[in-house]
C-alpha cells in the first residue's frame, strides 16, 4: 500500500464537498478587504455592502426562480434542514395546542433530516419513514397511503447523496396538496443544485435547502428557501438583531454569502454545459470499471440520478480496503457525515442491498475541475488495488 502525495491525488469526492472556484475566491476577497462594513450599518461603507448583499439574494433567487425574499441564509445545508422541520413543527403546535402533528420522510435521507427526525418524535411529533425500492427510488403508492389528517410535512430530498436517485418531488407535491392544502413540503436539494436545474414553482415545493461548498462555493454557507406567504408565520432561529427578515440574528457573512451569489452566477451563465462535461466523465469511468474490473456493480437509479455520483460495488472485498490500497484516489464509503461510523451505510440497507456487498461499495463523485486522464488514470489504480485484494480474498476464491 503506498502513499500518495497531493500532487498524485485524484479528487473524486465532489459529493462530499467541492474545491472552491477560484472565480468564487476572488469574488469574496473584495469583501475582506475593502468592503469590510457591517450590512446593518447606516454610514455609506455599511450601506454599500447592504446594497451587494441585496444583489447576491436576487442572484441566488435567480438560480431557483423564487423571489429573493424567499431566500434565509444559513451557516450549512444541515442547519437549513433542521430549521424547516423544527420551524414547522413550531407553527403546527402554535395553532393546535401543542399537538405535535405528523411528518413524512425517508429512510435514505441526510443525517441532518433523519436526526431531527429522532429529535421531533423524542418531543410529541410522529414521524413516517417511508422505503425505497431497489434502485433508492421512494413509492408514491406508499406516500399516499402514509398521509393523515394530521400530516403537516413532508420531506424527500431531491437527489440523494449516496446513489444520485432523483425523487419524484413533483409528483409527491401533487400528493400532499391533492390530500390538503394544508400539507407543506420541504426538499433537500443539497446534491441536486448545479447538477439539474431546479425551480421551485415547477417543483412546486414549500421549502428548500442547499448549500456552497456542494457547488464550489465555501464551507460554511446554506441557503432555506421558504415561500413568501409561509416565512411571514415563521420564528427567529437565533434572536437579536433583525437580519435575515428578523429569522437570523447576527451579523451577515458577506464574504461567503458573496462567494455563494458568484457560485449561483456561475451556474445559470455555464446553463448546465458543465454537467453534461461531468455526465461524461462519470459515465466513462463507470463503463470502464465494468468492462476491466470483474464482479462490479453500479447502484441506484441508473436511467434517473444526478450526473455526478457513481455509486460502484467491488465483490469479494471491503471497500475500506479498496480505500486504503489506492490512495491516489479520493474517494469515500457514502456520506460524509456517517462517515467513521461503523453501521452500514443506511441508504443500500434501505435498498434492501446484501449486508456483505454494502461493506464493498464506494461512492465516486465527479466534479467540474477533473479531467478525463484522471478517470483513466483512476481506473487502472482501481485495477491494480482490487486485483491485489481479491487475491488475499478468501471470498474470492
Amino acid at each position: 500500500m503506498g502513499v500518495a502525495t497531493n500532487n498524485d491525488l485524484i479528487y473524486f469526492d465532489n459529493s462530499a464537498t467541492t474545491r472552491v472556484d477560484g472565480g468564487v475566491v476572488q469574488s469574496m476577497l473584495e469583501y475582506m478587504t475593502d468592503k469590510y462594513g457591517n450590512a446593518s450599518s447606516s454610514h455609506r461603507a455599511g450601506l454599500t455592502v447592504h446594497a451587494d448583499l441585496d444583489k447576491a439574494r436576487l442572484a441566488i433567487a435567480k438560480l431557483l426562480s423564487c423571489k429573493p425574499n424567499e431566500i434565509i441564509y444559513m451557516a450549512s445545508g444541515s442547519e437549513a434542514d433542521n430549521f424547516a422541520l423544527r420551524q414547522i413543527v413550531r407553527l403546527y403546535k402554535s395553532k393546535n395546542n401543542g399537538k405535535g402533528g405528523h411528518i413524512i420522510t425517508t429512510a435514505i435521507e441526510h443525517k441532518a433530516i433523519l436526526n431531527t427526525g429522532i429529535y421531533l418524535q423524542e418531543n410529541g411529533t410522529d414521524v413516517t419513514y417511508l422505503g425505497v425500492d431497489k434502485q433508492g427510488r421512494v413509492s408514491l403508492d406508499e406516500l399516499e397511503r402514509a398521509v393523515r389528517p394530521d400530516t403537516i410535512l413532508i420531506s424527500v430530498m431531491l437527489a440523494n447523496n449516496e446513489v444520485g436517485t432523483i425523487e419524484p418531488v413533483k409528483d409527491i407535491v401533487r400528493i400532499a396538496k391533492k390530500h390538503s392544502s394544508d400539507i407543506l413540503v420541504h426538499t433537500d436539494a443539497v446534491q441536486a443544485i448545479g447538477k439539474l436545474k431546479v425551480d421551485v414553482n415547477e417543483l412546486g415545493v414549500d421549502l428548500l435547502t442547499f448549500s456552497g461548498h456542494k457547488i464550489y462555493a465555501p464551507k460554511g454557507i446554506g441557503v432555506l428557501f421558504v415561500r413568501e406567504n409561509l416565512r411571514k408565520e415563521l420564528t427567529p432561529l437565533i434572536h437579536g438583531g433583525s437580519q435575515e427578515n428578523g429569522l437570523r440574528a447576527g451579523t451577515e457573512n458577506i464574504p461567503y454569502i458573496m462567494g455563494l451569489a458568484k457560485a449561483a452566477e456561475l451556474i445559470v451563465e455555464d446553463n448546465y454545459r458543465q454537467a453534461e462535461y461531468i455526465r461524461g466523465l462519470r459515465d466513462g469511468f463507470e463503463k470502464r470499471i465494468l468492462a476491466e474490473i470483474p464482479d462490479t456493480r453500479v447502484n441506484g437509479d441508473i436511467a434517473n440520478r444526478v450526473v455526478s455520483i457513481a455509486n460502484i460495488t467491488f465483490r469479494y472485498i471491503e471497500a475500506e480496503s479498496v480505500i486504503g490500497y489506492v490512495p491516489q484516489v479520493c474517494c469515500s464509503l457514502g456520506s460524509a457525515c456517517t462517515a467513521g461510523q461503523d453501521a452500514a451505510s443506511h441508504v443500500l440497507t434501505a435498498m434492501c442491498m446484501d449486508p456483505v456487498e454494502i461493506r464493498g461499495t464506494i461512492r465516486f463523485s465527479f466534479g467540474k475541475f477533473n479531467t478525463a486522464d484522471e478517470v483513466n488514470r483512476a481506473v487502472e489504480y482501481l485495477k491494480d488495488g482490487v486485483a491485489k485484494l481479491r487475491a488475499m480474498s478468501p471470498l474470492a476464491k
